[in-house]
Protein backbone atom coordinates (compact mmCIF):
# COMPACT_ATOMS: atom_id res chain seq x y z
CA UNK A 1 0.00 0.00 0.00
CA UNK A 2 1.71 3.36 -1.17
CA UNK A 3 2.69 5.39 1.80
CA UNK A 4 0.74 9.40 1.67
CA UNK A 5 2.56 12.01 3.24
CA UNK A 6 0.14 13.49 5.53
CA UNK A 7 3.26 15.41 7.53
CA UNK A 8 2.55 15.98 11.38
CA UNK A 9 -0.60 16.88 13.74
CA UNK A 10 -0.11 20.37 15.34
CA UNK A 11 1.54 19.79 18.53
CA UNK A 12 -1.89 21.17 20.48
CA UNK A 13 -3.61 18.33 18.96
CA UNK A 14 -2.77 15.67 20.84
CA UNK A 15 -5.07 17.31 23.47
CA UNK A 16 -7.91 17.61 21.62
CA UNK A 17 -11.24 16.04 21.64
CA UNK A 18 -10.33 12.61 20.15
CA UNK A 19 -13.65 12.62 17.54
CA UNK A 20 -12.18 15.93 16.15
CA UNK A 21 -9.11 15.13 15.90
CA UNK A 22 -9.47 11.55 14.43
CA UNK A 23 -11.86 13.82 11.85
CA UNK A 24 -9.15 16.26 11.03
CA UNK A 25 -6.52 13.64 10.40
CA UNK A 26 -9.35 12.11 8.15
CA UNK A 27 -9.80 15.53 6.31
CA UNK A 28 -5.72 16.08 5.83
CA UNK A 29 -5.76 11.93 4.96
CA UNK A 30 -8.37 13.03 1.83
CA UNK A 31 -6.31 16.46 1.31
CA UNK A 32 -2.92 14.36 0.85
CA UNK A 33 -4.27 12.80 -2.09
CA UNK A 34 -6.20 9.27 -0.80
CA UNK A 35 -8.79 7.88 -2.15
CA UNK A 36 -12.03 7.67 -1.16
CA UNK A 37 -12.12 4.08 -0.18
CA UNK A 38 -8.65 4.73 1.63
CA UNK A 39 -10.46 7.22 3.62
CA UNK A 40 -13.31 5.41 4.38
CA UNK A 41 -10.96 2.50 5.53
CA UNK A 42 -9.02 4.44 7.65
CA UNK A 43 -12.35 6.10 9.36
CA UNK A 44 -13.75 2.59 9.71
CA UNK A 45 -9.99 1.36 12.30
CA UNK A 46 -10.31 4.72 13.84
CA UNK A 47 -13.94 4.37 14.85
CA UNK A 48 -13.13 0.77 16.03
CA UNK A 49 -10.57 1.09 17.97
CA UNK A 50 -11.43 4.69 19.74
CA UNK A 51 -14.74 3.18 20.20
CA UNK A 52 -13.77 -0.02 21.90
CA UNK A 53 -11.82 2.19 24.50
CA UNK A 54 -14.68 4.43 24.93
CA UNK A 55 -12.39 7.31 23.18
CA UNK A 56 -10.28 8.35 26.19
CA UNK A 57 -7.58 11.07 26.16
CA UNK A 58 -4.69 10.28 23.79
CA UNK A 59 -2.58 10.72 26.33
CA UNK A 60 -3.76 8.17 28.32
CA UNK A 61 -3.93 5.97 25.86
CA UNK A 62 -1.61 2.42 26.36
CA UNK A 63 -0.19 -0.69 26.10
CA UNK A 64 -2.72 -2.63 26.82
CA UNK A 65 -5.63 -0.92 25.57
CA UNK A 66 -4.23 -1.82 22.04
CA UNK A 67 -3.19 -5.47 22.72
CA UNK A 68 -6.82 -5.88 24.18
CA UNK A 69 -8.54 -4.51 21.52
CA UNK A 70 -6.65 -6.64 19.41
CA UNK A 71 -7.20 -10.22 21.05
CA UNK A 72 -11.11 -9.05 21.57
CA UNK A 73 -10.45 -8.41 17.66
CA UNK A 74 -9.36 -11.65 16.90
CA UNK A 75 -11.56 -13.84 19.10
CA UNK A 76 -14.68 -12.12 18.33
CA UNK A 77 -13.93 -10.40 14.95
CA UNK A 78 -15.57 -6.73 13.91
CA UNK A 79 -18.71 -5.83 14.11
CA UNK A 80 -20.70 -6.15 11.12
CA UNK A 81 -17.84 -7.99 9.50
CA UNK A 82 -19.18 -9.53 6.42
CA UNK A 83 -16.70 -12.86 6.55
CA UNK A 84 -16.40 -14.10 9.70
CA UNK A 85 -13.56 -16.84 9.62
CA UNK A 86 -10.12 -15.92 11.48
CA UNK A 87 -8.18 -15.47 8.16
CA UNK A 88 -10.94 -12.49 7.68
CA UNK A 89 -10.25 -11.24 10.80
CA UNK A 90 -6.63 -11.31 10.62
CA UNK A 91 -6.19 -9.57 7.84
CA UNK A 92 -8.87 -6.83 8.79
CA UNK A 93 -6.38 -6.05 11.94
CA UNK A 94 -3.36 -6.35 10.26
CA UNK A 95 -4.70 -3.33 8.02
CA UNK A 96 -6.34 -1.76 11.12
CA UNK A 97 -3.09 -1.97 12.62
CA UNK A 98 -1.43 -0.07 9.81
CA UNK A 99 -3.88 2.54 9.78
CA UNK A 100 -3.46 3.23 14.03
CA UNK A 101 0.37 2.96 13.65
CA UNK A 102 -0.11 5.93 10.78
CA UNK A 103 -2.55 8.12 12.82
CA UNK A 104 -0.49 8.15 15.69
CA UNK A 105 2.57 8.55 14.09
CA UNK A 106 1.11 11.71 12.62
CA UNK A 107 -0.25 12.83 16.01
CA UNK A 108 3.42 12.77 17.29
CA UNK A 109 2.01 9.69 20.14
CA UNK A 110 4.54 7.20 20.53
CA UNK A 111 2.44 3.41 21.33
CA UNK A 112 3.75 0.42 20.32
CA UNK A 113 1.63 -2.06 18.70
CA UNK A 114 1.57 -6.02 19.32
CA UNK A 115 2.87 -7.51 15.77
CA UNK A 116 0.37 -8.55 13.57
CA UNK A 117 1.24 -11.18 10.83
CA UNK A 118 -0.03 -10.39 7.62
CA UNK A 119 -2.75 -12.73 6.14
CA UNK A 120 -1.47 -15.32 3.22
CA UNK A 121 -2.82 -13.99 0.50
CA UNK A 122 -5.80 -16.29 -1.05
CA UNK A 123 -5.19 -18.05 -4.13
CA UNK A 124 -5.89 -15.76 -7.06
CA UNK A 125 -8.68 -16.80 -9.21
CA UNK A 126 -9.49 -16.57 -13.38
CA UNK A 127 -11.90 -17.78 -15.43
CA UNK A 128 -11.32 -20.63 -18.02
CA UNK A 129 -11.59 -19.88 -21.75
CA UNK A 130 -14.10 -22.57 -22.26
CA UNK A 131 -16.15 -20.20 -19.14
CA UNK A 132 -15.55 -16.82 -20.83
CA UNK A 133 -17.11 -18.46 -24.06
CA UNK A 134 -20.13 -19.73 -21.97
CA UNK A 135 -20.53 -15.87 -20.64
CA UNK A 136 -20.73 -14.65 -23.80
CA UNK A 137 -23.15 -17.02 -24.98
CA UNK A 138 -25.41 -16.22 -22.06
CA UNK A 139 -25.70 -12.55 -22.79
CA UNK A 140 -29.44 -10.92 -23.38
CA UNK A 141 -28.05 -7.45 -25.12
CA UNK A 142 -25.08 -5.61 -25.84
CA UNK A 143 -25.27 -4.17 -22.37
CA UNK A 144 -24.08 -7.60 -20.93
CA UNK A 145 -21.95 -8.06 -23.97
CA UNK A 146 -19.92 -4.74 -23.45
CA UNK A 147 -19.67 -5.38 -19.58
CA UNK A 148 -17.82 -9.00 -20.29
CA UNK A 149 -16.06 -7.05 -23.49
CA UNK A 150 -14.61 -4.39 -21.41
CA UNK A 151 -13.65 -6.04 -18.24
CA UNK A 152 -11.91 -8.90 -19.80
CA UNK A 153 -10.07 -6.62 -22.68
CA UNK A 154 -8.73 -3.90 -20.45
CA UNK A 155 -8.33 -5.49 -16.86
CA UNK A 156 -10.05 -2.15 -15.56
CA UNK A 157 -11.61 -2.02 -12.15
CA UNK A 158 -15.55 -2.11 -11.99
CA UNK A 159 -15.33 1.89 -10.29
CA UNK A 160 -12.99 2.62 -13.16
CA UNK A 161 -15.24 0.93 -15.81
CA UNK A 162 -18.21 2.27 -14.70
CA UNK A 163 -17.09 6.00 -14.58
CA UNK A 164 -16.02 5.69 -17.95
CA UNK A 165 -17.57 8.55 -20.42
CA UNK A 166 -17.83 8.29 -24.26
CA UNK A 167 -15.87 11.26 -24.64
CA UNK A 168 -12.84 8.83 -22.63
CA UNK A 169 -12.92 6.64 -25.65
CA UNK A 170 -11.12 7.01 -28.80
CA UNK A 171 -11.72 3.99 -31.36
CA UNK A 172 -9.99 5.34 -33.87
CA UNK A 173 -6.53 5.33 -31.91
CA UNK A 174 -8.32 1.91 -29.57
CA UNK A 175 -7.45 4.22 -26.60
CA UNK A 176 -9.53 4.60 -23.28
CA UNK A 177 -8.44 7.67 -20.68
CA UNK A 178 -9.34 6.25 -17.52
CA UNK A 179 -9.81 9.29 -15.55
CA UNK A 180 -11.53 8.16 -12.35
CA UNK A 181 -8.26 5.92 -12.06
CA UNK A 182 -7.25 4.68 -8.16
CA UNK A 183 -4.93 7.46 -6.40
CA UNK A 184 -6.37 9.90 -9.07
CA UNK A 185 -3.73 9.05 -11.40
CA UNK A 186 -4.89 8.53 -15.26
CA UNK A 187 -3.52 6.04 -17.58
CA UNK A 188 -4.69 4.86 -21.00
CA UNK A 189 -6.08 1.42 -21.56
CA UNK A 190 -6.50 -0.10 -24.84
CA UNK A 191 -9.71 -1.65 -26.81
CA UNK A 192 -9.73 -4.38 -27.47
CA UNK A 193 -11.37 -5.98 -30.99
CA UNK A 194 -14.77 -7.40 -29.18
CA UNK A 195 -15.33 -4.13 -27.38
CA UNK A 196 -14.65 -1.68 -30.19
CA UNK A 197 -17.14 -3.76 -32.14
CA UNK A 198 -19.96 -3.65 -29.48
CA UNK A 199 -19.21 0.35 -28.64
CA UNK A 200 -18.85 1.08 -32.91
CA UNK A 201 -22.31 -0.05 -32.77
CA UNK A 202 -23.78 1.26 -29.86
CA UNK A 203 -22.23 4.99 -30.71
CA UNK A 204 -24.09 4.15 -34.16
CA UNK A 205 -27.24 3.00 -32.87
CA UNK A 206 -27.45 5.34 -30.57
CA UNK A 207 -25.24 8.13 -30.72
CA UNK A 208 -24.58 9.36 -26.97
CA UNK A 209 -23.12 12.17 -26.13
CA UNK A 210 -19.72 12.56 -24.95
CA UNK A 211 -20.43 13.17 -21.14
CA UNK A 212 -23.15 9.80 -21.47
CA UNK A 213 -21.70 7.16 -19.43
CA UNK A 214 -20.18 3.67 -21.21
CA UNK A 215 -22.03 1.68 -18.67
CA UNK A 216 -25.48 3.80 -16.86
CA UNK A 217 -25.39 1.36 -13.99
CA UNK A 218 -23.96 0.99 -10.42
CA UNK A 219 -22.08 -1.07 -9.07
CA UNK A 220 -24.97 -3.25 -7.31
CA UNK A 221 -26.33 -3.24 -11.00
CA UNK A 222 -22.93 -4.51 -12.59
CA UNK A 223 -22.58 -7.08 -9.83
CA UNK A 224 -25.97 -8.51 -10.07
CA UNK A 225 -25.85 -8.56 -13.92
CA UNK A 226 -22.42 -10.61 -14.01
CA UNK A 227 -24.17 -13.19 -11.61
CA UNK A 228 -27.30 -13.84 -13.46
CA UNK A 229 -24.89 -14.52 -16.54
CA UNK A 230 -22.95 -17.13 -14.59
CA UNK A 231 -26.38 -18.61 -13.76
CA UNK A 232 -27.33 -18.74 -17.23
CA UNK A 233 -24.40 -20.16 -18.69
CA UNK A 234 -23.81 -22.65 -15.75
CA UNK A 235 -20.96 -21.62 -14.21
CA UNK A 236 -20.09 -21.05 -10.63
CA UNK A 237 -21.41 -17.80 -9.31
CA UNK A 238 -18.88 -17.09 -7.04
CA UNK A 239 -16.18 -17.25 -9.76
CA UNK A 240 -17.82 -14.48 -11.78
CA UNK A 241 -16.81 -11.01 -10.37
CA UNK A 242 -15.58 -7.79 -11.35
CA UNK A 243 -12.21 -8.42 -9.88
CA UNK A 244 -12.22 -11.53 -11.53
CA UNK A 245 -12.84 -10.53 -14.33
CA UNK A 246 -9.30 -8.14 -13.98
CA UNK A 247 -7.31 -11.42 -12.74
CA UNK A 248 -8.30 -12.98 -15.92
CA UNK A 249 -7.25 -10.27 -18.35
CA UNK A 250 -4.24 -10.27 -16.65
CA UNK A 251 -3.02 -13.70 -16.61
CA UNK A 252 -4.16 -14.16 -20.22
CA UNK A 253 -2.15 -11.24 -21.24
CA UNK A 254 1.15 -12.80 -19.83
CA UNK A 255 0.40 -15.59 -21.72
CA UNK A 256 0.22 -14.35 -24.71
CA UNK A 257 3.68 -12.46 -24.15
CA UNK A 258 2.83 -9.34 -23.17
CA UNK A 259 5.50 -8.08 -20.13
CA UNK A 260 5.60 -7.84 -16.83
CA UNK A 261 6.26 -3.76 -16.78
CA UNK A 262 3.16 -3.32 -19.65
CA UNK A 263 0.86 -5.21 -17.22
CA UNK A 264 1.87 -2.87 -14.73
CA UNK A 265 1.42 0.33 -16.60
CA UNK A 266 -2.15 -1.19 -17.90
CA UNK A 267 -3.43 -2.26 -14.38
CA UNK A 268 -2.61 1.15 -12.83
CA UNK A 269 -0.30 -0.66 -10.19
CA UNK A 270 2.03 1.72 -8.22
CA UNK A 271 4.78 -1.67 -7.15
CA UNK A 272 5.61 -4.01 -9.92
CA UNK A 273 5.56 -6.57 -7.14
CA UNK A 274 1.53 -6.45 -6.99
CA UNK A 275 1.34 -7.10 -10.60
CA UNK A 276 3.61 -9.82 -9.72
CA UNK A 277 1.26 -12.35 -8.42
CA UNK A 278 0.41 -13.39 -11.26
CA UNK A 279 3.38 -14.88 -12.50
CA UNK A 280 2.55 -17.39 -10.11
CA UNK A 281 -0.51 -18.61 -11.71
CA UNK A 282 1.91 -19.31 -15.40
CA UNK A 283 3.48 -22.24 -13.41
CA UNK A 284 2.27 -25.01 -15.57
CA UNK A 285 2.03 -22.90 -18.85
CA UNK A 286 5.88 -22.42 -18.28
CA UNK A 287 6.56 -25.80 -17.22
CA UNK A 288 4.39 -27.01 -20.29
CA UNK A 289 6.69 -24.60 -22.64
CA UNK A 290 10.17 -25.51 -21.08
CA UNK A 291 9.03 -29.45 -21.62
CA UNK A 292 8.35 -28.46 -25.38
CA UNK A 293 11.27 -26.63 -26.38
CA UNK A 294 14.35 -27.67 -23.97
CA UNK A 295 15.85 -31.39 -23.97
CA UNK A 296 19.00 -30.56 -21.97
CA UNK A 297 22.05 -28.66 -22.28
CA UNK A 298 23.50 -31.11 -24.79
CA UNK A 299 21.66 -33.77 -26.15
CA UNK A 300 23.49 -37.17 -26.38
CA UNK A 301 24.46 -39.09 -29.94
CA UNK A 302 22.33 -41.77 -29.99
CA UNK A 303 23.07 -44.57 -32.31
CA UNK A 304 19.64 -45.68 -34.04
CA UNK A 305 19.17 -48.91 -34.80
CA UNK A 306 18.82 -49.27 -39.01
CA UNK A 307 18.25 -53.72 -39.43
CA UNK A 308 15.81 -55.56 -37.94
CA UNK A 309 18.40 -57.08 -36.37
CA UNK A 310 19.68 -53.94 -34.45
CA UNK A 311 15.76 -53.01 -33.87
CA UNK A 312 15.53 -56.55 -31.80
CA UNK A 313 18.70 -55.77 -30.13
CA UNK A 314 18.20 -52.21 -29.33
CA UNK A 315 14.35 -53.70 -27.58
CA UNK A 316 15.59 -56.21 -25.52
CA UNK A 317 18.31 -53.52 -23.96
CA UNK A 318 17.10 -51.38 -20.61
CA UNK A 319 19.32 -48.56 -21.83
CA UNK A 320 20.04 -46.35 -24.65
CA UNK A 321 23.17 -46.70 -27.06
CA UNK A 322 25.57 -43.92 -26.69
CA UNK A 323 28.71 -43.77 -28.72
CA UNK A 324 29.53 -40.29 -26.29
CA UNK A 325 29.07 -39.37 -22.84
CA UNK A 326 26.48 -36.55 -22.91
CA UNK A 327 28.21 -34.84 -19.46
CA UNK A 328 31.82 -35.41 -20.30
CA UNK A 329 31.91 -36.55 -23.68
CA UNK A 330 34.52 -39.38 -24.00
CA UNK A 331 34.06 -42.10 -26.12
CA UNK A 332 32.23 -45.14 -24.44
CA UNK A 333 32.10 -48.19 -25.34
CA UNK A 334 28.70 -49.74 -26.72
CA UNK A 335 26.12 -50.61 -24.76
CA UNK A 336 27.84 -49.60 -21.51
CA UNK A 337 25.68 -48.67 -18.69
CA UNK A 338 27.87 -46.13 -17.40
CA UNK A 339 30.45 -43.67 -18.40
CA UNK A 340 34.19 -45.45 -17.91
CA UNK A 341 35.55 -41.37 -17.13
CA UNK A 342 33.30 -39.98 -15.50
CA UNK A 343 30.44 -42.66 -13.44
CA UNK A 344 27.73 -41.02 -15.05
CA UNK A 345 24.28 -43.50 -15.61
CA UNK A 346 23.58 -43.85 -19.18
CA UNK A 347 19.96 -44.84 -18.98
Amino acid sequence: MPKIDVGRAPPESINGDPKATVEKFLAVLEASGADEKTVKSYRAALNDFFSFIGWKPFKSITYDDVYTWRLERLRRGFPGAKYGDRRSREATLYYYTLFLKRFFEWLNLDIKFPSVRRPRRREIQTLKPEEIQKLFGAARDYLDLLILALLLETGLRAEEALGLRYGDIDLRSREIRVRNAKFDEERVVFVGDITAQILTQIINLKMPPSEGRVLPISYSGLYKRLKSLAKRAGIEVGKVRPHIMRHTFATEALKKGLNIVSLQQILGHRDLKTTEVYLHLLHEDVKEHYLKIFRGIVAPVIQQPTTPQQVTQTQQLPYSRYSQCPYCYSQVPPNARFCPYCGARLY
